[in-house]
């Protein structure tokens, strides 16, 4: 058994629409061994993971997965380790319980899919569900990677991971701001690899750091972490503050407590989570040795304060309201005339409450220096049996990191205790601040009781509110999110979505030009990278997850335009967990044969998470069945069709239900592209009036902006500022690189194109025998290396069925992805040949640079040549920068017309079947005849 490849998904995927890790696993010779038939095997498992009984499973109750163990042969060690991967995340403290095994379709190979939390805890527990398995398994199954080390510690390993989840994943704090905000629908992004979040997307973003926010203010954090500074200011107001003094050595200290007056509490100047506070001080030496303790933490310079007695109260204020109120109670043991010490500690910490760090909502009590001290002092150890009753305290703080207990008390707290808490908050001058607040008893006002203010916290944990020991757990996390983002401020962006095999990076652009001539600022993102307000600010392919990412992240932008590819989908996930508008052009063969996808059927499946993920609207085309199929599966409110064809029955009748379309319609003047919606009919703009369609005869471009159209209004954009952008929207190089950029500065015209799979360049053929050209037409031709051979061999046959061109150069790509030096150009030659081509109109120059070099030398004047490039940027400059030079192309030559056609020119075809205005040139490039439609 072995792991023969891990895949994490942090969006939206295949399997579910949050994040999972999938684990292909080969089971190899355990594919004849389910866990029933493995001796031993079910009861090991259960031993080492006994929680293993509260998986439902495929009975949806509790026990169901160990039924699943036992009944029959049992399960397959691949769904085993499934459930182990899960477990052993929520011992960690995850909460994630999803998963679910299927086969690849190859014997014995499974695809493991379960959710995670955080990316390496996850990762780390497949590791760890291995060697479990394997510690299951008798010796002679051991194989692969399941060969375990002979000191394998179960124990040990599971609290290793439970450190590095400690480690890793969100805190208490930053847990809780979370689940909160998702409970909002406000989306959240992690920045790192600890605590920093941004909630929002775009130029509603908001960040936290631990319960550090974005709003709150750098100067309060620097008093409050100033002990010295904060006393004196709450001082100042009448706030109720113990005397303190700043020392900054042992024998000031002591001074300083001698002036203060016995008992005294020394403390670090700007620690935090109680390290290094020593209380009760009665003696000069106790407070050297308290100095001695508290330097260590902060570089000599300590506090020295007045001891209050009274129970220690944390008031957290939250937006200048007081929220919650929480007792806190030092780690401590209560003797049973029984048990030592030491016993006793391990019976508190056998609570299933409690845990490492903050992995579960109490944390284990642990014997350190500050334990010792406090049983030196008392004069016992661990061995000393506590009579019954007598509590005896480990710590000097209620800490809960140090192993304290939690009380809520925010329905007792005196009103006179809340206002002092509020005032100390916006003395300070934080938006989330905890109050440490000494007192008798909380329920009374300090002015009667006493009490005083011994800190104010900037970044205040939340765990003794979110889940205390005793009374009512508090929401404090909502609060925040309501002072972040007060109900009915906006927290997103609108996010537009595009998926599809062909169109979708001139669709992106053409929506991105929409939203930005309606004056907003857009984050873009295409096959030739990351755009802002119409900037380029990363080169390169940008349409997977983290190009996605870098556009929500932007402070600047205030609606995205994302082109999704489906190599991202397959990598990573999604980059966004759901979009506002999402549109599935079309589907077509394109890198079939890779990634698991083999064919027409999976690719639309790939595609179609984008589709499921829309709120508002999916955009589809109704002229393609596989996109039809995807309405099943989404959840937005409203679907939307797109349609060349006026008569397609189902958008009639989504039309007549009051559905939102756009249709291609047929008029006087040309063709109309005419919204639909509500009843609403609403005449946009002819389709020879918008410069990318190229007066109207490019059609794969105007379904592109009938799709844009639609994806534009429905979200909200006016249908004038729709139709103006089209009408300034064209397929220039600075526009849309390599999608139909023209260039007619030369005595020829040339087009440039990245079409890189069968549809593509059916659809530029399409263009070109619609243009009229008085000369001949000529084609650079190529395909990307990883594409299935029936594919390189369709795109070569659209072009050699076609009878369109009269010379065609082959090359290869600057990548050759795995395939030989002229493999690509040899296939298309053979492919160019079976349907006509004779080889002396075909020439092949491998590389790209040289190809384009003397396709451009061959053509003359009023000739066009289409350029399928692969280096777009450079095969530009080449076309651009040539110069003609020859006389040929200076000086319009005349053409000789000698009819008949040589029929031998195409193998087999008629000369007669050359197609609309075509021509054919001997090997001089002499013109022998025209065939015209007239």
């Amino acid at each position: 058994m072995k792991i023969t490849e891990r895949r994490v998904y942090r969006g939206p995927n295949l399997y579910a629409h949050f994040p999972c890790i999938r684990l292909t696993v080969d089971l190899g010779p355990l594919e004849d061994h389910p866990s029933a038939k493995i001796d031993g095997f079910n009861g090991k498992l259960v031993h080492h993971l006994p929680t293993l009984a509260e998986h439902t499973c495929s009975y949806e109750t509790a026990g169901g997965f160990i039924r699943r163990l036992h009944e029959g042969e049992g399960t397959w060690l691949g769904h085993v380790m499934e459930h182990v991967a899960i477990e052993l995340q929520q011992r960690a403290g995850a909460r994630v319980t999803f998963g679910k095994t299927r086969g690849t379709g190859t014997a014995g190979e499974y695809h493991v899919v379960y959710a995670f939390e955080e990316e390496k805890v996850g990762l780390t527990a497949a590791e760890l569900a291995l060697k479990v398995l394997a510690a299951c398994l008798p010796a002679d199954l051991r194989v692969g990677d399941l060969a375990l080390p002979e000191d394998f510690d179960f124990a040990a390993e599971l609290a290793s991971l439970i450190g590095l989840a400690q480690r890793r994943q969100f805190g208490p704090s930053t847990g809780s701001l979370v689940r909160a905000a998702e409970e909002r629908d406000i989306p959240w992004l992690r920045l790192n690899d600890y605590s920093l979040v941004q909630f929002g997307h775009g130029r509603f973003q908001k960040r936290i750091q631990a319960t550090v926010t974005s709003d709150t203010r750098h100067i309060a954090v620097e008093i409050a972490s100033d002990k010295e500074q904060t006393n004196k200011i709450l001082a100042d107001l009448g706030l109720p503050v113990p005397r303190q003094e700043l020392v900054r050595s042992a024998r000031e200290a002591v001074r300083a407590a001698e002036r203060i007056g016995y008992p005294v509490v020394v403390k670090p100047y700007n620690a935090n989570h109680g390290r290094g506070v020593c209380l009760n001080l009665t003696t000069p030496a106790e407070v050297e040795a308290a100095y001695a303790t508290a330097s260590e933490i902060t570089s000599r310079t300590c506090v020295v304060e007045k001891m209050i007695v009274g129970f220690d109260h944390r008031m957290l204020v939250v937006g200048g309201e007081l929220i919650a109120v929480s007792k806190r109670v030092p780690g401590h043991v209560v003797g049973d005339g029984r048990h030592t010490i030491a016993e006793l500690v391990e019976q508190v910490n056998s609570d299933p409450r409690r845990g490492i760090g903050h992995e579960k909502v109490l944390t284990r009590i642990e014997i350190d220096h500050q334990a010792e001290r406090l049983m030196a002092e008392a004069g016992v150890t661990l061995e000393t049996v506590l009579e019954e009753g007598r509590v005896f305290y480990l710590r000097s703080t209620g800490n809960l990191s140090t192993g304290g207990t939690a009380i809520d008390m925010t329905d007792v707290c005196h009103h006179d205790n809340r206002e002092m808490a509020k005032r100390a908050a916006l003395a300070i001058g934080l938006d989330v601040a905890g109050i440490d607040f000494l007192c008798p008893d909380i329920s009374k006002s300090y002015r009667e009781s006493g009490g005083a203010i011994c800190e104010v916290n900037a970044a205040p944990g939340f765990r003794m509110h979110v889940a205390p020991t005793e009374g009512k757990p508090r929401d404090v996390a909502g609060p925040v999110m309501d002072m972040l983002f007060p109900p009915g401020t906006p927290a997103r962006i609108p996010i537009a979505a595009i998926t599809g095999t062909n169109g979708k990076t001139t669709t992106a652009r053409m929506l991105a030009h929409i939203h930005k001539m309606a004056g907003r600022t857009v984050g873009l993102t295409t096959t030739d990278g990351v755009y802002i307000d119409g900037e380029r600010t990363v080169a390169g392919d940008m349409t997977g997850p983290t190009s996605a990412s870098m556009v929500l992240r932007d402070p600047t932008v205030d609606l995205a335009v994302l082109e999704t590819a489906r190599g991202g989908i397959l990598r990573a996930g999604l980059g966004f967990r759901d979009c506002d508008v999402a549109c599935a052009l079309n589907i077509s063969s394109d890198h079939l044969g890779m990634k698991g996808v083999d064919t027409l059927e999976q690719l639309a499946e790939v595609k179609r998470v984008v589709i499921e993920v829309a709120r508002d609207a999916a955009i589809l085309n109704a002229d393609d069945l596989l996109c039809l199929y995807m309405a099943e599966h989404t959840a937005a409110r409203r679907i939307g069709y797109f349609t060349m064809n006026a008569k397609n029955d189902l958008v009639r009748r989504h039309i007549r239900a009051g559905g939102m379309a756009a249709v291609l319609e047929e008029g006087i003047n040309g063709h109309m592209i005419t919204l639909y919606d509500q009843g609403g009919h609403l005449p946009l703009l002819w389709t020879h009036l918008i410069p990318a369609t190229i007066e109207g005869k490019a059609l794969h471009n105007v379904q592109n902006a009938l799709a844009a159209a639609l994806m534009a209004y429905a979200m909200g954009v006016k249908v004038d500022n729709i139709r103006q952008a089209l009408r300034t929207f064209d397929t220039s190089y600075f526009q849309v690189p390599g999608r139909l950029n023209v260039y007619d500065e030369l005595p020829f015209k040339v087009i440039l194109d990245y079409g890189h799979n069968p549809a593509a360049v059916r659809a530029m053929v399409d263009l070109v025998k619609r243009l009229d050209v008085a000369g001949r037409r000529l084609c650079v031709l190529a395909a990307p290396g990883d594409r299935r051979n029936e594919d390189i061999v369709e795109m070569a046959k659209v072009i050699g069925e076609s009878r369109a061109f009269s010379h065609i150069f082959l090359k290869r790509d600057d990548d050759l992805r795995g395939r030989g030096p002229t493999e690509i150009p040899d296939l298309m030659r053979g492919a160019l040949i079976e349907a006509g081509y004779h080889e002396e109109r075909i020439t092949t120059i491998p590389d790209e640079r040289e190809c384009v070099d003397a396709a451009l030398r061959h053509a003359q004047r009023d000739d066009l040549l289409l350029i399928f490039g692969d280096a777009i940027s450079r095969c530009w400059k080449q076309v651009t920068k040539f110069d003609p030079g020859h006389d040929s192309l200076r000086k319009k030559p005349e053409k000789t017309l000698a009819p008949p056609i040589d029929p031998g020119l195409f193998s087999g075809e008629p000369a007669g079947m050359l197609g609309g205005d075509a021509f054919v040139e001997d090997a001089r490039g002499v013109i022998l005849a025209r065939d015209t439609e007239d």
